[in-house]
């Protein structure tokens, strides 16, 4: 028997909400129905995404707890903060995906700490390809977060930079040829990444032709979650310096991040370093470790589901190199999404999603 699923989008004229409607419209099993805002509720969704022409004539509806019922996921594309009490409405049998911080770390006092208001619950990470490496009888386990995504009905996006960073870090971090207690990131990040709200430094004419630092000296947000997901895959204590820039493009992460080689793994080689990322990513089909001497650049996974990386041995500064690239929009948001939800409703993981890019 053939079966499509309904998808309500909360919080469809944003950025994140808009691409999640770009990869629906073209998703061979998932259709698209109630689409909600707050201030743009009434309008046109072609007022907010002109370029998504087979939704254009959809009127945007309040976000309230009764447009989102009836449909078999919800995904709710809301500022930090606004999706706990929706969620708590919404029956428990309902696919739900925050987009959103809301659910993503599973410390309470992390999250009071980086966000200043009341944890509203951990729900299950939404990043396939994380590696879960734990002890069990003294014997060393790996699996992926995928595992976990099968059987739940409550799904948490990560950061964008998150999943840059952490697709980055952790084969290393897995196979203990990184010290993570010092991590440094550098991320050169695409205005999209800052969201749709007019904001003086997000003009063009303020962003065009230069690169602003923000959130610098470890105030960001997506800090407590990169160390989470680094425990996860087998880390111990994780200190991480991580400042992002923002760039002149709308779309796009390239993340450098760098670890000093574990205490007895001095000796390691650069062919090493390549078969720990190789074996990590092997069969995963969205995340990809580029041949020896190809760097990403943003340009390569513009407008794809891909995260491409790539591992260097700066062997006189005793550390190791990671430059990853994605689309925040796609691989760091709504494709992530999309992937995750495939694999809650038991579809393959592929669909609706794609590895080409858009070049020039």
């Amino acid at each position: 028997m053939h079966m499509t699923f309904t998808v309500a989008v909360a919080g469809a004229s944003g950025y994140a909400g808009g691409e999640t409607l770009r990869l629906l419209a073209g998703h061979p099993e998932l259709t698209v129905g109630a689409v909600t805002a707050h201030s743009n509720a009434g309008t046109l969704l072609g007022a907010h995404h002109p370029h998504l022409r087979s939704l254009a004539h959809r009127e945007l509806l309040p976000t309230a707890v009764e447009h989102l019922l009836g449909h078999d996921v919800v995904v709710l594309a809301l500022p930090h903060g606004a999706s706990g009490a929706i969620a708590a409405q919404l029956p428990d049998d309902v696919l739900v995906v925050d987009l959103g911080a809301d659910h993503r770390l599973v410390d309470p006092a992390a999250w009071q700490e980086f966000y200043g208001s009341e944890h509203a619950g951990t729900w299950t990470y939404g990043l396939p390809e994380l590696l879960r490496v734990s002890t069990v009888d003294s014997q060393v386990e790996y699996t992926k977060q995928r595992e976990l995504l099968a059987s739940t009905r409550r799904i948490a996006v990560p950061g964008c930079n998150v999943t840059a960073v952490t697709l980055g870090l952790q084969p290393g971090v897995a196979a203990g040829l990184l010290s993570t207690d010092d991590l440094v990131a550098v991320l050169a990040v695409g205005y999209s990444g800052a969201g749709k709200s007019l904001k003086t430094h997000l003009l063009a004419s303020e962003a065009l032709g230069s690169a602003q630092p923000y959130a610098v000296g470890g105030t960001h947000r997506h800090i407590p979650e990169i160390v989470q997901n680094l425990q996860v895959a087998g880390a111990g204590d994780v200190t991480i310096s991580f400042t992002p820039v923002l760039v002149p493009m709308s779309r796009g992460i390239l993340a450098t991040a760098t670890a000093r080689l574990a205490g007895g793994a001095e000796g390691t080689t650069l062919e090493q370093l390549r078969s720990a990322w190789s074996d990590a990513y092997e069969g995963e089909p969205f995340v990809e470790l580029l041949p020896e001497g190809q760097w990403p650049t943003t340009a390569m996974t513009a407008g794809s589901n891909t995260a491409l990386v790539q591992v260097a041995l700066d062997r006189r500064a005793g550390r190791v190199v990671t430059v990853t690239s994605i689309d925040n929009l796609v691989k760091g948001t709504a494709g992530g999404a999309v992937q995750s939800i495939n694999t809650a409703l038991g579809l393959p993981q592929v669909l609706g999603l794609t590895t080409e890019g858009v070049a020039p």
